[in-house]
């Protein structure tokens, strides 16, 4: 039996995967994205061209088909590189091993991808299209090109998944208040870029192994904390590493606020990030030419409009980077979602609520999380209390692995729900720091009855992967 049309608004990463695997699913899928083909006029900028995948989004695109295809463009990266204010370094890997590590991956080259792998299954992309208007009544939508020719177009069932600044959410937020909440971070950040390392003048560091084009460890996130705020770099495929400055945006120094010019920040930079400025050669065109990105979360109470339109992924949920879990649990969403309208395919009311009610939670657990990583990256990721925490952890984690894992890597590394990894790691959290109260070096832990503290407070952890 022929299944409804369903019409997504946005072709982003999200976008493309959901209208992927409802392909699959037998649906009639047309997207609507106001970009122009990014195959065709090239991947346009403006947001990070790098971000990280991790388990969640990985299965999810094991679901799809298309995890090796991914896996093949992207970076390994096993951990932090932590870079101290005296120039030293040391990795703080992410799991116990190669098997638990996060892959740094091109916005770009990922989208162009799921567009691929989404018209192969069938969906119809049409590109330059904005939404500019909505009858949810009628079920018919307006869209306007880039020349601002309008016409109206039909739609069955509406999922918007056209990002932050989502059309789709503000023309359902007209029809019916959705109770819409944006919380600033009162920070913003700078994208900059380290170029392969033989593009750089004079000489650069070399690594052994066949890394030689890398000008830092290419399989590391790179953190350079400093209390209240921090750079970041990840790597890229070619070689590059896309390097983030995230600063308050008002206030006192430092802040984007004053550092008005690439001259000002050069300064800055050659102060509080020994060593990194020298790999930055266009240091002065990047930092004046990029925009200062904002940094908010979207809450919302409603995610649709009984059976006829739904929100997903940044258009429901949007959340601050600092967890690189953005894009993983927008493609978390397109599994339950798909899976949910292949069971109920002709009854998106019932559909669109289940989903709000198994995905909501999660979502403001994992953007609680997000907004306490910030914290964690740029402070205590050098902090010595934070460090013997850790190290404890990970003594408990081998000695009674069915009662303690990190919520680092429970959020990163399993499946079970961001909601209980918050309420789990808040758990685990309190019993550390009973156990540290009264030392200050972990050898002076009595780790067996710190393992029996875990074991009589908490229940074991459920199963970690579905």
């Amino acid at each position: 039996m022929a299944q409804q049309t369903i019409t997504l608004i946005g072709g982003g990463l999200v976008g493309a995967l959901l209208a992927q695997q409802l392909a699959r699913r037998g649906f009639a899928v047309e997207v609507f994205e106001k970009r122009p083909d990014p195959r065709q006029a090239g991947f346009l900028g403006g947001r990070s061209i790098n971000l990280a995948l991790a388990e969640r989004g990985l299965q999810a695109l094991r679901s799809a088909g298309l995890a090796d295809d991914v896996l093949q463009r992207a970076v390994m990266m096993r951990g932090r590189m932590v870079h101290a204010r005296d120039g030293s370094s040391g990795l703080q890997r992410y799991g116990v091993d190669d098997s638990e590590v996060i892959w740094s991956v091109s916005r770009g080259a990922l989208n162009m991808l799921l567009l691929d792998a989404a018209e192969a299954a069938g969906v119809k992309f049409h590109f330059g299209q904005s939404l500019v208007g909505a009858d949810f009544d009628a079920q018919r939508i307006r869209l306007a090109d880039a020349a601002g020719t309008e016409r109206e177009h039909p739609i069955g069932m509406l999922i918007g998944a056209d990002g932050a600044g989502s059309a789709a959410r503000a023309m359902m937020n007209a029809h019916t208040p959705l109770g819409e909440r944006v919380e600033s971070l009162g920070h913003g950040y700078k994208e900059l870029e380290i170029p392969p390392s033989g593009e750089l003048p004079g000489a650069v560091l070399q690594l052994s192994g066949g890394r030689d084009q890398f000008a830092l460890e290419p399989h590391a996130l790179h953190i350079w904390p400093r209390g209240g705020y921090m750079c970041i770099a990840l790597p890229n495929t070619e070689g590059s590493f896309t390097v983030t400055l995230f600063l308050p945006a008002q206030g006192p120094a430092p802040s984007f606020a004053t550092l008005p010019d690439a001259d000002t920040a050069a300064a800055f930079f050659s102060t509080q990030f020994p060593g990194l400025l020298s790999l930055i050669p266009r240091f002065n065109e990047d930092f004046d030419s990029h925009p200062v990105g904002t940094l908010s979360t979207l809450y919302l109470d409603r995610w649709h409009l009984d059976g006829r339109a739904l929100l997903v992924g940044d258009a429901a949920h949007a959340i601050v980077p600092f967890h690189g879990q953005g894009m993983n649990c927008g493609f978390e969403d397109t599994v339950v979602l798909a899976n949910l309208l292949a069971v109920a395919p002709n009854d998106g009311a019932e559909v669109f609520a289940e989903f709000q009610r198994v995905r909501q939670p999660n979502a403001n657990a994992i953007a609680a999380m997000a907004l306490e990583n910030y914290v964690e990256m740029r402070d205590s990721v050098a902090d010595p209390h934070y460090l013997a925490k850790r190290e404890l952890g990970a003594l408990l984690a081998l000695r009674v692995p069915q009662h303690y894992m990190a919520r680092y890597r429970m959020v990163t590394f399993t499946h079970v729900p961001y909601a209980y990894a918050l309420e789990r790691g808040r758990a685990q959290d309190a019993l550390l720091e009973q156990l540290l109260r009264d030392v200050t070096r972990v050898e002076d832990v009595d780790l067996d009855a710190a393992a029996s503290l875990f074991q009589s407070s908490l229940p074991p952890l459920p199963p970690l992967r579905g």
